[in-house]
């Protein structure tokens, strides 16, 4: 590839040393501080473009779930002691305000920025963040009461959400399409249960949405991952493709691997290459959108998948692939060069259209679990 994707060797070298340093130095104090809503408790959205927060935006509840699990994780990696405080502060937010604030079981949808209830509906998605920021701060303490909030949102996934086509609806009221994503994230938070708990139910938990991506999710002919279904799990033409949760699914793959020794490379390395057949020429990066016969429908690029393409990338050098630490080094300077170039510092610009140009004029906090995990991983596995 020409352009962009071509990078020399010093500027690999450093790089995971180099996103660390911006972790630390830069986008957790940013997080910390201009992110958290300092008047009525809860984290911040999303800021505007000079780094100010946006205190009118409304308050989506996985967001504030992911922003736990970034101050967890700093925490528990030894990079930001402070911040396994703040997580516990945003959390006993989250479940004073988002928890059953109508008297229904499961956690609203969106909250106001005075954490009051926007939109009351339940939704998956949402409740695989809550699950993920949950494990994660268990992890730091091994806390009883956070188990049991663990413990209460599995009932309600299992007595609310559970499909009997297999996964789980959408949410309450149930709607369609289905969605691969929400089952994705649930198979991630499954994943970090094991790891928070080694409870060995959440091997079994997880396993039942690694037997669904193999029987529904996963085109085993064309080697992709379809996006949209009908309640029985049939596809809903024309095939949507992103490539960036073919990206995810090669890391999730591989932590479904690490925790029970099923092996799944033949699936990662499907997915990984069909996600590279979505790249943008000129830069390197993954596009927003494909279709089943490898097309680019939408050549917009978003922030999200350059992290998945390099946590992929990791997940295959930590099987011993040849050449695929040095790949995963490439897409984290493209992540470095290209989206957190950002004037803010610990920014980031969150879209680009085909020509380079910004297409969000703020910096949404959702985008820091995606930066903050491909780094914990990058130093876990590439050092």
């Amino acid at each position: 590839m020409a352009g962009e994707s071509i990078i020399p060797a010093d500027e690999t070298a450093g790089v995971v040393a180099r996103l660390k340093r911006r972790m630390i130095e830069d986008a957790i104090p940013l997080w910390s501080t201009a992110g958290w809503d300092h008047e009525t408790g809860g984290f911040i959205d999303r800021l505007h473009r000079d780094g100010t927060p946006d205190t009118a935006a409304p308050r989506r509840v996985f967001v504030q779930a992911r922003q736990i699990y970034c101050f967890a994780k700093a925490a528990q990696m030894g990079w930001y002691p402070q911040g396994r405080a703040i997580a516990l502060k945003g959390l006993e937010h989250l479940l004073a305000k988002a928890k059953a604030p109508d008297g229904k079981p499961g956690y609203v949808h969106q909250l106001t920025p005075e954490g009051t209830v926007l939109d009351g509906r339940r939704d998956a998605y949402d409740h695989a963040f809550i699950l993920f920021a949950l494990a994660t701060v268990y992890a730091l303490d091994q806390d009883a009461q956070i188990r049991a909030e663990i413990d209460a949102l599995l009932a309600f996934l299992d007595g609310h959400l559970r499909s009997p086509n297999g996964g789980v609806h959408e949410g309450l009221p149930v709607w369609l399409p289905r969605r691969q994503n929400p089952q994705m994230h649930l198979f991630e938070a499954m994943i970090a249960c094991f790891d928070a708990t080694l409870d060995l139910s959440f091997q079994n938990r997880a396993g039942e949405f690694f037997a669904l991506f193999l029987a529904n999710l996963y085109d085993k002919r064309k080697c992709i991952l379809t996006e949209y279904f009908e309640e029985d799990w049939s596809k809903i033409e024309p095939v949507s493709v992103e490539p960036g949760h073919q990206a995810e699914w090669v890391w999730l793959l591989k932590g479904f691997e690490r925790i029970t020794g099923c092996p799944t490379g033949q699936r990662r390395g499907e997915l990984l290459a069909t996600a590279l057949r979505y790249c943008d020429a000129a830069t390197g990066c993954l596009v927003d959108e494909g279709d089943d016969a490898g097309n680019i429908r939408r050549s917009t690029r978003r922030l999200w998948p350059q992290t998945e393409i390099a946590k992929a990338w990791i997940a295959q050098a930590e099987s011993g692939e040849a050449g695929a630490a040095d790949e995963a080094r490439a897409a984290l300077v493209r992540l470095e060069r290209l989206y957190l170039s950002h004037p803010v510092r610990g920014g980031w610009y969150d879209q680009f259209d085909c020509d380079g140009k910004s297409l969000i004029d703020t910096i949404p906090a959702s985008s820091f679990y995606h930066v903050l995990c491909a780094v914990t991983e990058a130093e876990q596995v590439l050092g």
